[in-house]
């Protein structure tokens, strides 16, 4: 496949995202990154949660950070921006191609970004929130890609979506789904998986 055919093919995955936020205020994209990538990514988690490497994350920032296993249950391990591994490195090169496109088309202002592994154990959850904290607004928009493999809906780990007072829509954890929307408009809720860990990649776009 020429270079031309992957540029427009990975433009209408742009415009997926980017047509569903401004539509209904969250976008999905089924096929974000090939399989090989999200493979290798899924395998990256794998190791850092076996090294002991992933540690649970809190609420807040800075001086309002704490733990609360009341409120979310996961455990992270941040992906380095300059990163060499190689399937790190392809998914942040999309990443840039991405707010390159983003700033081009929807004029806005995203100039840096940040991205972790997130394991949810079996009955973890993270409540309803937003992503933008009260201390600091740099997080424009979210990005969650997941990377469990032959996921089904009777393993549970739905994500609900509050677009509005009226509709409440769901999806769930797939291999290779990913969501974007913006991180201080759009509540979302982690439910629990009730047979095996939920595992994605979460991030951030930023203006600092």
């Amino acid at each position: 496949m020429n270079e031309q055919i992957l540029m427009e093919q990975e433009e209408l995955q742009f415009e997926a995202l980017i047509d569903g936020l401004l539509n209904n205020q969250y976008g999905l994209c089924e096929s974000f990154m090939d399989t090989h990538i999200i493979s290798g990514l899924r395998d990256n988690l794998f190791k850092h949660r076996e090294n002991g490497e992933m540690h649970p994350a809190g609420i807040g920032k800075k001086f309002d950070y704490q733990k609360n296993t009341l409120v979310r249950g996961d455990l992270i391990k941040w992906i380095d921006n300059e990163s060499q591994d190689v399937f790190e490195r392809v998914l942040l090169d999309k990443i840039k191609r991405f707010i390159k496109y983003l700033n081009r088309t929807c004029y806005t202002s995203i100039n840096d970004y940040e991205f972790h592994y997130a394991n949810y154990e079996v009955n973890s959850f993270y409540k309803r929130h937003l992503d933008q904290f009260k201390s600091e607004k740099g997080r424009q928009f979210s990005f969650i890609i997941y990377l469990n493999e032959n996921w089904i809906t009777a393993d549970g780990g739905k994500l609900s979506l509050y677009v509005n007072a009226n509709k409440i829509d769901e999806t769930y954890p797939l291999e290779g789904r990913t969501v974007f929307f913006k991180s201080d408009e759009l509540e979302h809720e982690v439910h629990p998986s009730f047979t095996r860990n939920r595992i994605s990649i979460a991030g951030w776009l930023k203006n600092i």
